[in-house]
């Protein structure tokens, strides 16, 4: 855990994915980079680490890193585009063929 008692998310650039790993568990966000996007592929938390919220850390911080390297987001895991949808803030990251696929304005 980090000093203030949250759970620290990691880009591992090495393996195209956010990381959580708690009690030798380990939950991920896997994409794909692109120049000007990152698509989220998949995400997958553990059974023994299932109720922490640790799925929504994971979409929180790889929606952050995109909006900090100016990048558009392709949400092909469920994860993802579901909480996508439910977060208007979100929107303005998705790339604008998704916005248009979801009728969302541009």
């Amino acid at each position: 855990m980090s000093m203030n008692g949250e759970i620290p998310v990691r880009d591992n650039r090495a393996q195209d994915r956010f990381e959580i790993e708690v009690d030798g568990h380990l939950a991920i966000a896997q994409y794909v980079l692109a120049p000007d996007h990152i698509i989220f592929t998949h995400t997958e938390v553990p059974a023994e680490l299932g109720g922490r919220g640790l799925a929504t850390r994971l979409v929180e911080a790889g929606l952050a890193s995109a909006r900090e390297r100016h990048l558009s987001v392709i949400p092909r895991c469920a994860v993802f585009g579901r909480y996508m949808i439910k977060h208007p803030e979100t929107h303005n990251l998705m790339a604008p063929e998704i916005r248009a696929t979801l009728g969302l304005p541009s």
